[in-house]
């Protein structure tokens, strides 16, 4: 067998470009994948009692970016959602970000106009704050909000999720949910957000119904070298394990999901329900808020997380740290050395927490690359 490419995952990055290079390029692509489907860990299926989950966690899309937008939309009707998120803060559900809505949830009326005014007359109404920024420039009575607000939202949440206070990692993770000085209560203010219609799956189908494109599922593409041929390499897994963990494994943070379905319609408010005290679970996500499905019926997750295994479970979030991005540099430098023979894109080949439109945006900057021959 030949082929012009072997793309080696098939989640956003590598379902991209596997479309993009057959449809434009008319080049015939192998795309392979180790797990048993297509999608990545956007891969949504319909369980046992016929309720539409997300198995790795709910994917809500959202983007500025009018050129994926109209990408993806070539394979895909939307299904208009605003995400909303509820942490469980003293015994009540709060909206997060944590913002002007919160306040009055939390204290009493006076103390919460109080703080409103505070907030806004120190950073402006509708500005997004993050928390350790809140704590350095705060005095007064921001100085005990800011001090709450990190401790009670923020500070056990992510010490439970990633096995590290927030000052232990970079401030892009803590700057991804600020304080909003709004009462805006979406989790996300993007220009464009939705939910695929008919589901991610059959997005991912649709991308990828080519004549010039092969599928290969449960396969490892190591298997395949020296049974195909293949004139290039697109890598879109662990860098790391790509060159056989050469200088150390690259530290992620995993996930596991347990499942439950509920003789109800609805058990939870909104789609996701954080828990940053009480549990060993983080949050609780009812998938049947984002997807519209009418049922009787609905199914929950309890999100667990735990260290990451390489032969064990799978990497979902790279740990953002100086001296892991170190640890990086030096397998981008190797991977700079053979870029002529593998191109290496997407969460796990960056070494970055992309979402779904990053991911898919990264795809759509290579492939321009790839055409004008510049790579």
């Amino acid at each position: 067998m030949k082929v012009d490419w072997l793309i080696v995952g098939a989640g956003f990055t590598g379902a991209t470009l596997a479309e993009r290079i057959a449809s434009q390029m008319n080049q015939k692509v192998l795309l392979v994948d180790r797990r048993e489907h297509i999608g990545g860990n956007s891969y949504d299926c319909y369980d046992d009692n016929g309720i539409l989950i997300h198995k790795y966690g709910s994917h809500t899309f959202h983007t500025n970016s009018k050129m994926v937008w109209q990408y993806l939309s070539k394979f895909t009707e939307w299904r208009p959602y605003f995400h909303q998120v509820l942490s469980v803060v003293d015994g009540k559900k709060i909206p997060v970000p944590f913002n002007l809505n919160s306040l009055y949830e939390l204290f009493p009326p006076r103390y919460a106009e109080k703080l409103e005014e505070l907030l806004i007359s120190n950073f402006g109404f509708g500005t997004k704050v993050p928390i350790l920024k809140l704590r350095e420039t705060a005095s007064g009575d921001l100085t005990f909000l800011a001090e709450y607000v990190y401790k009670k939202v923020y500070y056990e949440y992510t010490l439970k999720h990633w096995q590290l206070n927030p000052e232990e990692l970079d401030r892009s993770v803590t700057a991804r949910v600020p304080v909003y000085i709004s009462r805006d209560n979406r989790y996300f203010q993007d220009t464009y957000q939705g939910m695929p219609k008919h589901g991610y799956t059959v997005l991912f189908s649709r991308m990828l119904r080519h004549p010039n494109i092969k599928l290969l599922l449960n396969t490892d593409y190591r298997e395949l070298i020296g049974a195909i041929k293949f004139d290039r390499m697109i890598y879109t897994g662990p860098i790391d394990e790509y060159f056989q963990y050469k200088h150390g494994t690259l530290p992620y943070r995993s996930l596991r999901f347990e499942f439950q379905n509920m003789n109800q319609e609805y058990y939870q408010e909104v789609g996701t329900i954080n828990y940053p005290h009480e549990y060993d679970f983080t949050r609780v996500l009812e998938q049947k808020h984002l997807t519209g499905q009418n049922s009787r019926h609905t199914t929950i997750s309890f999100v667990f997380p735990q260290s990451y295994n390489p032969k064990e479970n799978e990497p979902y979030y790279p740990i953002p740290r100086e001296d892991n991005r170190k640890s990086y540099g030096l397998y981008a430098k190797e991977a700079e050395q053979i870029k002529d023979q593998v191109l290496f894109a997407g969460r796990l080949a960056d070494y970055k927490y992309y979402n779904m439109d990053q991911a898919v945006a990264r795809a759509l900057t290579l492939f321009k690359e790839i055409a004008e021959k510049k790579i």
